[in-house]
């Protein structure tokens, strides 16, 4: 049966770079992918039982529909009766058999089709959640636009597992052991064995076939995901491409990843051509075979004309799904190899998980605490050596050093998006590695350096972190962060959509959202990742008077590269190669003349210069 399979690389989903999880070298067993799908099924297993009965149901009806007409025909035989009548019982019991197939045909969809719609939204919903639940260092590695495809791909194969099991291979099996029973009940061995013997040969070679073309299927699927996520890649850097001139670099890099997709995709087509010429002969050879020895049967006067229609019709029921069976096996085979990807992305174990006795944050001062904690974000990089510091509940404790002494990773670390490797990292006396994410996260509030903002209002991103806030306090919040004037300036005010990443706010705008958004969210502790980077002077002095006024009386730990950001500082710590080098206020380092006065002096002089200027 001939069959199309090519379909063009989709390639426009979504988001950032990086490094995808590995790529399937070989397909792993049909029994693991599987077991993977049969929990998204079991929600349902009553309906799935009555459905199964309705299938069975309808191939016992489809089954009777030949016995009657082997009747029909033996009563209409006019060798065989002297005086013909209409038989009226038959016909009618020809015509409910015929409806009851198709009635309980459509019923098994019906009932099936909330099995499959169930399942596609709970796998989609269970892959989306363990992503969310997946490490930082994984995030930083993915590729997020050949990630959507997996997930895409994934969803799709699995709906096309369950309507081709339920819908097509099941049926075909059933309808294959009722016809043989009726024949070997019947009918001479000989039809059966005919019918067994073109079976075996016909999945045999569908087999061996199907097995040896699944690998262009993988390199398929590899280089459909690597052209999406070069293609992607190359939209979210636009300005990059533009700033160099490189929109012909791109489009060369995607097209020699699409040159060998369509290599591997005209193999498909070929192997699967020469697939469907087998089946053809296998099936040829076995209908012949068994008219040849039913018209010998019936010239001997051991079948009737009736009989001889009976066995054409079981064939014609029986080779029409079985030649299908070839296309299903071989879809399912390649929905698996869809799947493959994303039952691997389910398979990958969160770095950070919660204890199995993990406990809820509970409430206190805020006092934070680093003891003796050292880092690596891999064995050959350490980026933290012995790090002690406490940041009083209340008080305000700053960071600074050259980019790469490990400053981020403070936050990193307090997040617990990694844990230390020696050491401990305790707020109010709880070491961080005993509490639940969740309780933690909701005590600390940030402001990054890079503030990356969702494709929907600005309402809704100042909302994030804390939904349920009231008007008052989300304009209390617009207030203290200097954005009253920008949004009475927007046509749409709080409605205005910012766009993906909020690429429509400039850098000073978006940092001044990530404020107020920290603001609203009331943490325990606050902290400013380079938080003023992106702002002017004259902004950046109006906005740390609103940081001051909202971290008071809140633990606050200030990352910064901008030291006049810091100069009131409770205390400030000089990280060098991740080693504290020098701490203490303001005025105590400058008259220490050590590392700190050096990166003031040089950030003075760069201050004249651009006075200068």
């Amino acid at each position: 049966m001939l069959h199309r399979e090519l379909s063009p690389p989709m390639m426009f989903s979504s988001a950032p770079h990086g490094r995808h999880t590995e790529l399937p070298g070989s397909e792993r067993p049909l029994s693991h992918n599987l077991r993977a799908l049969a929990p998204y099924l079991w929600e349902f297993r009553g309906r799935v039982l009555v459905a199964l009965g309705c299938l069975l149901a309808a191939k016992l009806a489809g089954i009777g529909v030949p016995l009657l007409l082997k009747q029909l025909v033996d009563a209409l035989d006019a060798s065989r009766h002297a005086t013909l009548a209409l038989p009226l019982g038959l016909l009618a019991g020809y015509g409910v058999l015929k409806l009851a197939a198709t009635a309980f045909n459509e019923l098994r969809d019906v009932l099936f089709a909330a099995v499959r719609y169930r399942a596609i939204r709970r796998i989609t919903l269970r892959t989306l959640e363990h992503l969310h639940a997946l490490s930082l260092r994984f995030h930083l590695e993915r590729q997020t636009g050949a990630i959507a495809r997996d997930l895409q791909r994934g969803s799709q194969s699995l709906s096309t597992l369950l309507n081709y099991l339920v819908f097509s291979i099941l049926p075909a099996l059933v309808e294959l052991a009722l016809v043989c029973i009726v024949l070997f009940v019947n009918y001479a061995p000989a039809f059966g064995g005919i019918i067994l013997a073109s079976i075996a040969v016909y999945v045999g070679f569908t087999l061996a076939v199907t097995h040896w073309r699944i690998e262009h299927r993988h390199d398929m699927n590899r280089l459909e995901s690597q052209a999406q996520n070069e293609a992607v890649d190359s939209l979210i850097n636009y300005e990059t491409v533009k700033y160099f001139g490189n929109e012909r670099l791109e489009i060369a890099r995607c097209d020699g990843t699409l040159a060998g997709w369509e290599r591997a995709a005209l193999a498909s087509q070929t192997s699967l051509s020469l697939l469907n010429f087998g089946q053809g002969v296998i099936i040829a050879l076995g209908l012949t075979s068994i008219m040849v020895y039913a018209a010998h049967e019936v010239a001997g006067g051991r079948m009737s004309l009736g009989d001889l229609v009976l066995v054409n019709a079981f064939l014609l029921q029986l080779f029409v799904p079985l030649n299908f069976l070839g296309v299903v096996y071989r879809m399912v085979r390649y929905a698996l190899a869809d799947m493959d990807q994303l039952v691997r992305l389910l398979d990958t174990t969160p770095e950070i998980r919660d204890a199995a006795d993990a406990r809820t944050l509970v409430p206190g001062p805020g006092e934070l605490r680093f003891e003796h904690v050292s880092f690596a974000y891999t064995p050959e990089r350490p980026i933290l050596h012995d790090v002690s510091f406490t940041v009083a509940p209340g008080r305000r404790l700053a960071v600074v050093g050259a980019s790469g002494a490990g400053k981020s990773t403070l936050a990193r670390l307090l997040f617990r998006f990694y844990d230390v490797q020696g050491g401990q990292v305790s707020l109010d006396g709880q070491d961080v590695r005993t509490l639940t994410q969740a309780s933690l996260r909701a005590a600390i509030g940030i402001v990054p350096q890079d503030t990356v903002l969702f494709n929907a209002t600005l309402e809704y991103n100042l909302r994030y972190a804390r939904p349920d806030a009231t008007d008052a306090e989300l304009h209390a919040a617009v207030r203290l962060a200097q954005l009253e004037a920008f949004v009475a300036e927007l046509p749409q005010g709080l409605d205005t959509i910012v766009g993906e990443r909020g690429l429509k706010l400039s850098g000073g705008e978006k940092q001044r959202v990530a404020i107020a958004r920290a603001v609203l969210k009331r943490p325990r502790v606050l902290i400013f990742d380079e938080a003023t980077s992106s702002l002017d002077t004259r902004a950046e002095q109006a906005i740390l008077a609103a940081l001051r006024t909202a971290a008071q009386g809140v633990t606050t730990l200030a990352i910064a590269h901008r030291l006049s950001t810091i100069v009131d500082a409770d205390e400030i710590l000089v990280l060098d190669h991740g080693r504290i080098v020098e701490r203490g206020r303001h005025e105590q380092l400058l008259a220490f003349n050590g590392a700190y006065a050096q990166l003031w002096a040089l950030q003075l002089a760069e201050r004249e210069a651009e006075d200068v200027a």
